[in-house]
C-alpha cells in the first residue's frame, strides 16, 4: 500500500541565495528533521546528519531495466539489503525511511519524469533539512564503461538532463555527492535517447548486477565514514576493474 504525504512547495537556499517558495510561511511549518541522536558510555551525545540518497530514473513499466534506469535499480538494491520499505509518495517521489547503522538515509526515486527529477530532491532536502554535503545522487553515466562505478564529492552536470534538473532545483549549487553508474557509449551511430532506453544484453546485465552489490558496499561505507581513503580506493578499483594482469 501506498501512503502520501502532502507539504507545501519548498525549494532548497543555500548561503548567498534566495529561495522562492509560494508560502514561506508554510514552508517554516513543514519542515521536518530526520536524525538519530545515541549516547556515548561517558555520557555525550552524538548526532548523526541524515542522508538523502536519490537514483534518477523515469517511472512505468516501459522503462524497467533500461540503461537510464539504473540509478533506480540502485534504490531498489539499497532498499532490499536494508529492509527499508519504500511505500510513501512525498514530493512526487517514491520514499523509505531507515538507517545504514547508526545513521539515518532517506531514499527515494522521483515520479516525474527524468528531466523534472530536480522537482522532488529540492523539495526533499529543504523538508528534511538534508544539508548539501548530504544529498547523494545516482544516475547513469556514459562516459564510464559498462558496470563501473564513481563516487565524487561534487561535479556538473555533464549534459544529464536529470542531473542538470536537480542542480537547478538546488540553487544552481554542484557541490553535493553522486554515484554514477558507467552503461558505455552508445555503439556505431546509434542514436544516443535509443540507447539509454535500451535494456541491456545479458553480459551487460551481468556486469550491472555485480557493480550493483558492489553500490551498495560503498553507498554504506560513504555513509559511514564520509569521502575519505576507503572511497578512493574503491574508485582506483573500478577504474581497473576490467584490466587484466
Amino acid at each position: 500500500m501506498l501512503h502520501t504525504v502532502s507539504l507545501p512547495n519548498p525549494c532548497v537556499s543555500y548561503p548567498k541565495t534566495t529561495c522562492h517558495s509560494r508560502s514561506p510561511r508554510n514552508l517554516k511549518r513543514g519542515r521536518f528533521r530526520v536524525s538519530a541522536t545515541l549516547s556515548e558510555p561517558n555520557g555525550a551525545k552524538v548526532e548523526y546528519t541524515p542522508w538523502l540518497i536519490v537514483g534518477l530514473g523515469n517511472p512505468g513499466n516501459k522503462y524497467h531495466g533500461t540503461r537510464h534506469n539504473v540509478g533506480f535499480e540502485m534504490i531498489d538494491r539499497i532498499s532490499q539489503e536494508e529492509r527499508i520499505v519504500m511505500n510513501t509518495i512525498q514530493s512526487k517521489a517514491l520514499i523509505g525511511i531507515g538507517s545504514i547503522g547508526e545513521v539515518p538515509i532517506l531514499i527515494a526515486k522521483p515520479q516525474g519524469y527524468m528531466n523534472f527529477s530536480g522537482e522532488s530532491v529540492g523539495p526533499l532536502a529543504a523538508y528534511y533539512q538534508v544539508p548539501l554535503r548530504h544529498i547523494l545522487l545516482v544516475y547513469d553515466e556514459m562516459s564510464l564503461p559498462n558496470g563501473v562505478l564513481r563516487i565524487q564529492p561534487r561535479g556538473g552536470h555533464g549534459y544529464h538532463n536529470g542531473v542538470k534538473s536537480v542542480m537547478e532545483h538546488l540553487d544552481g549549487r554542484r557541490e553535493f555527492p553522486r554515484f554514477c553508474i558507467g552503461i558505455g557509449d552508445p555503439p556505431g551511430t546509434m542514436d544516443m535517447k535509443a540507447f539509454l532506453l535500451q535494456k541491456f544484453s545479458d553480459m551487460e546485465r551481468k556486469e550491472i548486477d555485480k557493480a550493483l552489490d558492489q553500490g551498495v558496499d560503498a553507498v554504506r561505507s560513504l555513509v559511514s565514514y564520509g569521502f575519505n581513503d576507503r572511497i578512493t580506493r574503491f574508485n582506483l578499483g573500478q577504474k581497473y576493474k576490467y584490466n587484466k594482469v
